[in-house]
């Protein structure tokens, strides 16, 4: 199974066409927020269409870029995984959208608190012993996926226990664009692959159990 990941395309749809061929090669492609850059529902249904043109298989979940709508949105197309699941007969997916608080009050942010109660309800979701993706927009805690360029690490704590606990076969993530990277928590593998408009994709090769992940850059 390929799972492509997009994060932080922030309306802009331009690169998306210049891997067109790479997305209907993919089973699946997730969008890891900030879908929109602080706009609505129209800019996000334009970016997802234009998703959709290569491959319809599309699962998402909003930034905190993204206004309320936007979640609204995602759920009325039942492509949304924030805070919820998909499971199919080979592989399940779970999201987590939005943002723990930012300096910049930016649309959809929420306490640790909140982001905990968030991920109790994916976990009640997916069965102990399935394989599944982990969408984020918000990166764990104290990996190289949450370093600003100060160095100082912003990810949410509670994400990273989840990934502890639960293991999923590779996390999703964006937010922190700066911090283009893959790593690794336990067997998870975690990647984020940047603003879209800064030339790069995830890349997730599903064997059973078993994961490899790339960042790719878009020729």
């Amino acid at each position: 199974m390929i799972i492509i990941g997009l994060s932080d395309i922030h309306g802009d749809t331009a690169y998306i066409g210049r891997i067109g061929d790479v997305l209907k090669r993919a089973d699946f492609v997730v969008l890891a927020g900030d879908i929109t850059h602080f706009a609505h529902a129209n800019q996000a249904a334009r970016v997802v269409e234009a998703v959709r043109r290569h491959n319809a298989s599309v699962l998402a979940v909003p930034g905190n870029c993204d206004h309320p709508d936007v979640d609204q949105w995602l759920n009325s197309e039942d492509i949304n995984l924030h805070p919820k699941s998909l499971v199919t007969e080979d592989i399940g997916f779970a999201g987590l959208g939005g943002s723990i608080y930012t300096p910049f009050n930016t649309p959809f942010e929420y306490s640790e608190t909140q982001a905990g109660k968030y991920l109790s309800e994916v976990a009640a979701d997916i069965a102990e012993d399935k394989p599944f993706i982990l969408v984020s927009h918000q990166p764990p805690a104290e990996t190289s996926c949450d370093r600003l360029r100060d160095g100082r690490h912003v990810g949410s704590r509670k994400l990273r226990r989840f990934i502890e606990t639960r293991q999923p076969l590779v996390c999703v993530t964006g937010h922190i664009h700066e911090s283009v990277a893959a790593d690794r928590i336990g067997e998870t593998w975690v990647v984020n692959p940047g603003p879209l408009w800064r030339g790069h994709y995830a890349y997730a090769h599903i064997t059973g159990r078993q994961a490899s992940v790339e960042i790719r850059k878009i020729l």
